[in-house]
Order: C-alpha cells, then sequence, then structure tokens
C-alpha cells in the first residue's frame, strides 16, 4: 500500500524533532514523499545535531531551531505535534486559529491506513500489556503486526511502508499521543484502558487548577482511546476507570465494554513475568487478544513465552550472587511500589533499591512505606524528587545519596550480600542534567551494570 501521494507537495511544519528517533523517522517519510517541510524545535542545532545529521540527504526540509515562529503555524496543510507539548503553547492556537489542522503521528497512521488498531493505554501497564498482545499475535498469526505508538526509536509514519491490506496494528498510546487521536476524532477499534493514577502533573497542574482538576484533564486526553468508538469496538478496562469514564459528558459508551480481572485467567496459566501486576496486565491482554478471536490455547501459550519488556522488572541476571532488575520505567511512585511488591519479601529485607528524579507533583506516602517494609538500603540520585522523598524516610532506613547512576550502582554493589536484590526502580522523571529522556537513563544503568560485571 503506497501512502506517500498523501504527503507529495504539501507544506507541513513539523514541531519538535527530539532525540528519540521518532521524529526523524518521521520527517524522512515525509520529506522522502515530497512534502515541504519545515522543522521547528526549542532545543538548538547543536543539542539535535544527531537527528538533523540524519536528514542531511533531505533538501526540502527546513530548520527553525531554538525558538518557534509564527509565520511557520499559518499556510500549513497540517501541523505535526510532537508528544508532550503543552496544552496551551500559543503556536498551537494560532494555526487553529489560522485553520491549520493539527495531526500526531500515531494517528495519522490510523487515519490513513483504515486497518484494525489495538490500542493500549493507562497510568501504569500499558507498555507490558501492548508488547504481550502483539508477542502474542506474532507467535500464532501470519499476517503483518505492527507494533507502535509510544515504542522506543519507531517512527509511526515509517509503519506506513509495512502496512498490507491484511495488517493489524498493536499501538502503546500515552495521554500526549492520544490528544491526536483526538484532534482526529477517531478511536482504535479495540482499547484497553489498564487503569488510572496520579501521573504528569506538572503537566497537567496549570496555574490556578486544582489537583482534581489536573487529573480531569489528564484523563480526558486518555479518554480518546475509547471516545470514538462506534458499536463494533471494544473497550477493555477495570471498573475505577469505567466508572470515571462513566461521568464523561457527551460519552456514550455504547461500544461492548469488558471489565478485566484475575479471574478471567486459569490457576494453572504459565506467566514468566514476576509480580502479581503482571496477573492483571495479563487479564487485560488476554481480554484484548479474545475479542481478535484467538482461541485460549494460542494466547496462553504467547503468555508462556513472553520474558517482559525491556525496563520494566526486566532481569540482567546475577553478579555475586545478587539478583538485578531493571525497572527504569517506573517513573511514578506506585510503579516503584508494585516493584518492590513483585521482588521483595516482608520477611527478609534484601532489596537495595536506587531511586530518584524530578518531581512530578504526586503523593510518595505509599511509597515510604513500601521502602520500609522491603528494603534493607536506599540509594538515591540527586533530583527534586529526590529531596521529597527522602525528607519523609524514617530514620530506620539506610541510605546514601550520588548525582550519577554509575555511583549508585557501584554502592549498591559495594553493600550487596549474596541473596541480596538490586532494584533500579526510580519512582520520579528522568528530566536533568545527567539524562536526555528515560531511554538515556535505562542505558546508563545497564552500561553501569555491565561496566560492574566486567571488572569483578
Amino acid at each position: 500500500m503506497n501512502f506517500q501521494p498523501y504527503f507529495k507537495d504539501k507544506k507541513i511544519t513539523v514541531m519538535g524533532l527530539g532525540l528519540l528517533g521518532r521524529g526523524v523517522g518521521d520527517v524522512a517519510f515525509m520529506a522522502a514523499a515530497g512534502a515541504e517541510v519545515v522543522v521547528t524545535d526549542l532545543k538548538s542545532k547543536d543539542e539535535l545535531q544527531t537527528s538533523v545529521d540524519q536528514l542531511s540527504e533531505y533538501k526540502n526540509i527546513t530548520y527553525v531551531l531554538g525558538e518557534h515562529r509564527t509565520e511557520d503555524f499559518e499556510n500549513k496543510d497540517f501541523i505535526l505535534v510532537a508528544a508532550g507539548v503543552p496544552m496551551d503553547s500559543k503556536y498551537l492556537k494560532h494555526a487553529v486559529e489560522a485553520a491549520v489542522p493539527l495531526k500526531q503521528s500515531a494517528a495519522l497512521f490510523a487515519e490513513l491506513t483504515e486497518i484494525p488498531v489495538i490500542g493500549v493505554t493507562g497510568t501504569r501497564g500499558k507498555s507490558t500489556v501492548t508488547h504481550m498482545i502483539h508477542h502474542v499475535l506474532q507467535t500464532v498469526t501470519d499476517g503483518e503486526v505492527l507494533l507502535g505508538g509510544n515504542i522506543r526509536g519507531v517512527s509511526n509514519l515509517q509503519l506506513l511502508h509495512k502496512v498490507k491490506e491484511d495488517s493489524l496494528a498493536v499501538m502503546e498510546l500515552d495521554s500526549w499521543q492520544l490528544q491526536g487521536w483526538g484532534w482526529s476524532k477517531r478511536s482504535p477499534l479495540i482499547s484497553v484502558f489498564t487503569n488510572f493514577m496520579q501521573d504528569h502533573l506538572n503537566y497537567y497542574q496549570k496555574e490556578g487548577l486544582t489537583e482534581e482538576e489536573a487529573m480531569s484533564l489528564y484523563f480526558a486526553d486518555k479518554a480518546n482511546i475509547f471516545k470514538y468508538q462506534d458499536e463494533s469496538g471494544v473497550l477493555i478496562t477495570v471498573p475505577e476507570v469505567f466508572d470515571r469514564a462513566k461521568q464523561l459528558s457527551g460519552v456514550t459508551l455504547g461500544q461492548e465494554v469488558i471489565l478485566a480481572d484475575e479471574s478471567l485467567l486459569p490457576e494453572d496459566m504459565i506467566l514468566a513475568m514476576p509480580g502479581e501486576h503482571n496477573k492483571q496486565n495479563a487479564a487485560l491482554a488476554y481480554a484484548a487478544l479474545k475479542a481478535t478471536s484467538l482461541s485460549d490455547e494460542e494466547i496462553f501459550h504467547g503468555f508462556a513465552t513472553f520474558g517482559g519488556v525491556p525496563g520494566r522488572l526486566e532481569y540482567l541476571g546475577e553478579i555475586n550472587d545478587v539478583k538485578i532488575f531493571n525497572d527504569n520505567n517506573a517513573t511514578t511512585p506506585q510503579a516503584t511500589v508494585r516493584g518492590l511488591e513483585a521482588v521483595g519479601n516482608v520477611d527478609d529485607k534484601a532489596v537495595i533499591l536506587i531511586v530518584g528524579g524530578t518531581d512530578k507533583g504526586i503523593d510518595v506516602s505509599e511509597l515510604v512505606k513500601a521502602i520500609s517494609t522491603y528494603c534493607k538500603h536506599v540509594i538515591l540520585y540527586s533530583g527534586t524528587g529526590t529531596e521529597k522523598l527522602k525528607t519523609l524516610l524514617p530514620d530506620s532506613v539506610s541510605t546514601e545519596e550520588f548525582e550519577l547512576l554509575t555511583d549508585c550502582v557501584d554502592a549498591a554493589f559495594r553493600v550487596g550480600l549474596p541473596g541480596d536484590i538490586l532494584l533500579f526502580s526510580p519512582a520520579f522523571s528522568s528530566f536533568g542534567k545527567y539524562y536526555k529522556n528515560e531511554y538515556d537513563r535505562n542505558d546508563q544503568f545497564i552500561a553501569a551494570v555491565n561496566e560492574r560485571a566486567d571488572v569483578i
């Protein structure tokens, strides 16, 4: 299927190039298709040099870096908006006033292809559920099963090259990407909404808003995953989300709704991933896969061979009989609590926790309690969230603090004894001078562990 004619000769502004590869891939696709592209980003050319270098062959790209200009948001066919652009951006407001459509790449992919999409969102668990569904479908089907949305290094527009008549897409969709689905007034055919908890308050809680008002804005973006489904659609979720969904004005919920919990799963099901919370993830994935008409045998065989997602309670092995788990993508206190519950033991405080980062405005009291329950030692790496956490930790909790993740890893192995568990589970976001993004933080942790393994 050829989608390039859609872009030929179109005038497009891309707001946000980034360093993750997704923006580069999107821009490259549109430029190769013959679009006239303006790339604008508040980061400087020096900061974005690695991304810009990858696009050097295209002469139909104009760069406006280190700033945005009003004129780049008018007289365009559309604006392709990167995830996370502020809701109240004056440039997006100008584009809307100038009747220029706003689009995001995941929703644009769905708009152009019209293939069935299984979309997964939620505060926690969405990556695991997305990859679990994709793994099972890839295992048991012969067709092209595409993986997109909020996937590291994957450009949604580059996926257009792979689309066939019988293709199916599984997409992890965060709240920012779902803004784009709202702009296009569409929802995936099968939608999974794993849960809804405090997160991204630093994005949604603008001046003058209460916490609940900010949470309502956050939920409204998430709700685009089911808001535009018709009666042929399927929404798979949990009671708390469904109750909140029923309170949204203008939403009829005429689609099939499935409330998923562990009762859907047989007791003898084999699940390779640790943690009780992953049984709930499996129940959500099971319901979505049943909606595609797979058999129980096919689904549970796939579950037994799914080892998990990198950065989500990822088992990295042992060094000196200390088990190492990488839970880098636990970017909320609640997620770190689930990680501690999964690998820790109340009767044997054997967890050495590396935690810290930038505050997102989320309550940490549950995390403080879990640390006291499961941890023998806590290694903090500096950040605004770290400052908030350490003021609440009781004196009985043994701690030390470092600025660099490599120093944290070294410290962990200094105190680690055979039988201990090293859990890297940040609980906060990765913004700061030492990390470009959460993926960079993930890579730095793994590199530090590997370096430590080489010298022991």
